[in-house]
């Protein structure tokens, strides 16, 4: 099959298209035939800087997939060979989604939404269940409550505020001025502009926070968490002065695989409550270019590799 390896740490260049051998699902597991692999910034911060577990390369990056059973292991109940799936498996282990094949245990993944393209599912699963693990598994969100959502546009951000919407709860989203009326269109309630001001002047005493940004946005947010709040981080684990840790409820949130999650999100797709926005597609064979555009941060949604 063809995948796209890397044999070292650095630039999009690193990544070259191969021919390997095709995986056989061992026990539990399943074989995908992957139509469509979606990207997230960590494919190129672990391109770059190496593996979240430390494996040292050669690696296969990516971790959404949308696709086809292909074979079902010893032991696997839940799926036949031609049941169409997503999910984001074996995250933070390697998954190798840029690949034409890929072997999971069977409960990485979930059928796949109804109406839903390949491409279209291939973008949920890392960000849509980032979005849903901390909005509502850690910080409890509940309806009439209100959210601060950072990076409302990008991968996590777009769907966190639909998700939040479908919750019940009042969305405020931060995002640049090109972007905020996208935002509006999402669902938020209210928007802010941060490159025209600071958030911590516009908005206070929020129930939650998803700080999808890093740097000083950790400290900034905590000072806008109500006492007893949440504040939810997932680029790192910021540091926060102890003040504010005994007054909030604050993290780092990393994702995991997680089938109930998935279904969850299934059933805000086919309720019409939740829809990803694919702003690119590219070839499996030109992982590369997109990389390029995913690395600066400035997409709208999702990027999307096409295999099949």
């Amino acid at each position: 099959m063809r995948a796209i390896t890397q044999n070292a740490l650095g630039g999009s260049e690193v990544l070259e298209l191969v021919e390997v051998e095709r995986p056989e699902p061992a026990m539990g597991e399943i074989l995908v035939k992957v139509h469509a692999a979606g990207l997230n910034p960590v494919d190129w911060k672990v391109r770059t800087y190496g593996a979240l577990t430390g494996a040292p390369a050669p690696f296969t990056v990516g971790w959404d997939v949308s696709g086809t059973v292909a074979a079902v292991g010893p032991g696997v109940q839940l799926y036949r060979v031609g049941d169409e799936v997503y999910g984001m498996p074996r995250f933070p282990h390697f998954a190798g989604a840029y690949a034409e094949y890929v072997t999971a245990p069977a409960r990485h993944f979930a059928p796949k939404p109804a109406g839903l393209s390949h491409e279209e599912a291939a973008a949920l699963p890392l960000a849509a269940l980032t979005a849903y693990q901390s909005l509502v598994d850690v910080a409890d969100l509940q309806a009439g409550q209100r959210v601060l959502i950072h990076a409302a546009a990008g991968g996590v951000g777009h769907l966190a505020v639909q998700i939040a919407k479908a919750k019940g709860a009042y969305v405020i989203a931060t995002a640049s001025a090109a972007k905020l009326e996208y935002v509006r269109g999402i669902g938020a309630d209210e928007v802010i502009d941060y490159t025209a001001g600071d958030f911590t002047e516009q908005v206070s005493g929020v129930d939650v926070v998803l700080d999808g940004v890093g740097g000083d946005y950790a400290a900034r947010s905590a000072a806008v968490v109500r006492d007893g709040g949440h504040l939810v981080i997932l680029p790192s684990a910021a540091e926060l002065p102890a003040s504010e840790l005994a007054r909030i409820n604050a993290g780092f949130n990393i994702v995991e695989p997680d089938l109930g999650g998935l279904k969850a999100i299934t059933a805000l797709v086919e309720a019409g409550q939740l829809k990803p926005t694919v702003a690119e597609t590219y070839a499996l064979e030109d992982a590369g270019k997109a990389h390029e555009s995913l690395e600066p941060g400035r997409t709208i949604g999702k990027i999307v590799l096409t295999v099949v």
